[in-house]
């Protein structure tokens, strides 16, 4: 299972969302910073979900950071678009 699968595996049954869309940027970031090589390392994520829609934008980011566990070790950065 590829890392893009697991960010949405978990956040599918974390939040249930109307929308998931996970991108795999990491080919942009090829070289810089937090690049392991690994080709999963930078990813963007736009999720609507009726549970995060209440939710500040802080505490959008810390429940989809809690749903994703240890694969926050595993990738270096995520670009959110929660809602």
């Amino acid at each position: 299972m590829t890392v893009k699968d697991e960010i949405e595996d978990r956040l599918t049954a974390a939040f249930r969302p109307s929308v998931l869309q996970v991108v795999n940027e990491s080919h942009k970031h090829a070289g810089h910073a937090g690049d392991d090589g690994s080709g999963a390392s930078h990813f963007h994520i736009t999720i609507r979900a009726e549970a995060l829609a209440a939710m500040t934008r802080v505490a959008r980011h810390r429940a989809v950071q809690k749903a994703l566990g240890d694969l926050n070790q595993r990738v270096h950065a995520i670009a959110l678009d929660a809602g």
